[in-house]
């Protein structure tokens, strides 16, 4: 027996090895629509860590509207704000129209258009990546 009274190799598979957990994303599609590098690569890199595939990130309504069209994605992540004051209103439109589940990820408090973002979650920025993870898992299991 091992300390604490729990028996080693009982709680190891038959290769003698504790199998590995699955990723708590793994098998989904995540669209990421960011305009920033930073954040989006940031955003990229926790995503595919939790097991999920990443769609993106783009930077553009057209970008995502084209991964769109190519696959549906199983959830979004999306910033509200993509810079020569656009915003991604049209790429929620869309996924709406798909029933894919979203949320926004934004630094705007205030939130113009806040009548198209009324029943998704808002993650404010800046968020962590267990916030990302847990806020993605909610989307994907109905719960947002």
């Amino acid at each position: 027996m091992g300390r604490g009274g729990i028996d080693p190799s009982s709680t190891q598979g038959s290769g003698g090895v504790v199998p590995d957990a699955v990723p708590p994303l793994a098998g989904h599609r995540i669209l990421v629509v960011e305009d920033e590098y930073l954040i989006a690569t940031e955003v990229k890199r926790w995503l595919q860590a939790a097991g999920s595939e990443v769609l993106g990130p783009v930077p553009t309504v057209e970008r995502a509207l084209d991964l769109i069209d190519q696959g549906r994605p199983d959830a979004a992540v999306l910033d509200v704000n993509l810079g020569g004051g656009h915003t991604v209103y049209p790429v929620a439109s869309e996924l709406d129209a798909l029933k894919v589940p979203y949320l926004f990820a934004t630094g705007d408090v205030k939130m113009a258009g806040a009548d198209v973002c009324r029943g998704h979650p808002r993650l404010e920025k800046p968020y962590l990546k267990a916030e990302l993870v847990r806020a993605v898992l909610k989307l994907l299991s109905g719960v947002a």
